[in-house]
């Protein structure tokens, strides 16, 4: 019998244990002392304390999370979003163990995790590109150098970077005086890589990403586009598919070359190329590629009907996708609200605690995607998002309303979320006219 180790937690780990119970395979769940009542726990066939409630000690240990394979006997590991899912050491070892790493080998993480690489390597396969360095930059004067050929302003980026850690925006000379030094110092402490390079700074333009599969040999689809320009601080906010800003032609040609450069790579598993899109132009730059299952990969399957965390199972066992470009049609239009427990009244502070009351709101074509219930208390050791809502409907405008009734119903009290943010969102005249750009929050000064 197949029995897979979903090395993550929350909703991620919840979503694949379902996926795994509908394939008939034994689930095998790992937790931190901290994360005991979390529901991945209790839904899993096998559960093993893996450490402390530090993910370092936990799901950021790979020892321990090897040394539970081995106990449970699992044939594979899911690694989920975040923590060690695009660690290449992780599935290095994993495989050195005679386990399948249901994701990407190794290599392919190494090459496109690193920024600087996986910029050379897009645009070699024909993928548009942002123009900037070559490789990495070693001092200042290189990067005035560069800044004065491609004119500023630029984006001085770590090679290792996420989440907006190690990026500096120099709009003049004097600025990368003082920036350079910053984004190294960041950069080392944050991802223990101090490696820099340069790219010519987009300031308007939507986030738009390609979501594909490959099945290792050559073999990818692709499943259409999201849109994520919605966010605060480079983290998302709401996600949609299909991008109704693009025509059927661009979405047409982005999304045909992607799959192409996709196998080039020879890639395996499910990925997504992510891109800033400039309306004005109607040009895409390549940003990066992130080699795993995305928090927002739900917005693409309610469009498309494909389960992706299934396609990247059956990819792991069988090196095949399960279905080919043709089977994948694009229909309705579907919308994601993430749903974190933080305070937006208090610069969006975490807010950790026991809920008391839990009331989702549902309907046809409503899927909430959380690891919550009545009584669950909210470590306070992770990520804040504590849910999903994803509605489906026949185009954008029965999409946003749809959300809006579902977040207007929900409650998830005591603890301080940012529902009431959400829906004001939704709300929004120039969100609903789609006009805005991945600055939006903070050009509009948008709060509660």
């Amino acid at each position: 019998m197949k029995k897979v180790l979903i090395a993550n937690r929350g909703e991620i780990a919840v979503r694949i244990i379902r996926t795994l119970k509908e394939m008939n395979i034994t689930s095998v769940a790992v937790y931190s002392s901290g994360d005991k009542d979390s529901l991945h726990v209790a839904l899993a066939d096998e559960a093993y304390c893996i450490g402390s409630p530090s993910s370092a000690d936990s799901y950021l240990n790979i020892d321990n999370i090897l040394q539970a394979a081995l106990m449970s006997g699992t044939d594979a590991i899911h690694p989920g979003y975040g923590f060690l899912s695009e660690t290449p050491e992780f599935a290095r070892r994993t495989e050195e163990l005679g386990k399948i790493f249901i994701g990407p080998t190794a290599e392919t993480m190494e090459k496109m995790g690193n920024k600087s690489m996986a910029r050379q390597t897009m645009e070699k396969a024909g993928v548009p590109v942002i123009p900037g360095s070559d490789g990495i930059v070693n001092s200042i004067e290189e990067v005035k150098t560069l800044a004065a050929n491609i004119t500023y302003p630029v984006v001085i980026k770590a090679v290792s970077g996420g989440g907006g850690k190690g990026m500096r925006f120099a709009h003049s000379d004097e600025d990368v005086d003082k920036l350079y030094a910053e984004a190294k110092k960041e950069a080392k402490s944050s991802f223990n890589d101090d490696r820099l390079y340069v790219e010519k700074y987009i300031p308007k333009a939507r986030h738009i990403e390609i979501q594909i599969i490959g099945d290792g040999h050559g073999g990818a689809v692709h499943l259409y586009e999201r849109d994520c320009s919605i966010q605060r601080n480079n983290q998302k906010l709401l996600e949609e598919a299909p991008a109704t800003i693009l025509s059927e032609k661009e979405r047409a040609d982005i999304t045909e070359t992607t799959r192409q450069a996709i196998e080039q790579l020879n890639y395996r598993g499910a990925g997504t190329i992510e891109y800033l899109y400039v309306p004005e132009e109607k040009r895409f730059y390549f940003i990066e590629m992130n080699t795993r299952v995305q928090v927002e990969h739900t917005v693409s399957e309610e469009v498309t009907g494909v389960d992706i965390i299934r396609a990247q199972i059956d990819v792991a066992f069988n090196d095949d996708i399960g279905f080919s470009q043709n089977d994948v049609q694009l229909t309705g239009h579907a919308i994601e609200a993430r749903i974190n427990a933080e305070d937006p009244a208090s610069n969006f502070m975490p807010s950790p605690g026991k809920i008391e009351t839990l009331h989702l709101g549902l309907g046809r074509n409503v899927r909430v995607d959380t690891h919550i219930y009545s009584g669950y208390t909210i470590p306070p050791y992770y990520d804040s998002m504590i849910a999903k809502i994803i509605v489906t409907a026949k185009d954008r405008h029965s999409a946003f309303e749809k959300l809006q009734l579902v977040l207007g119903e929900t409650v998830i009290e005591p603890v301080k979320t940012n529902l009431d943010f959400q829906y004001y969102l939704t709300g929004h005249p120039k969100v609903l006219a789609n006009d805005y750009d991945i600055k939006f929050i903070h050009t509009e000064n948008i709060i509660e």
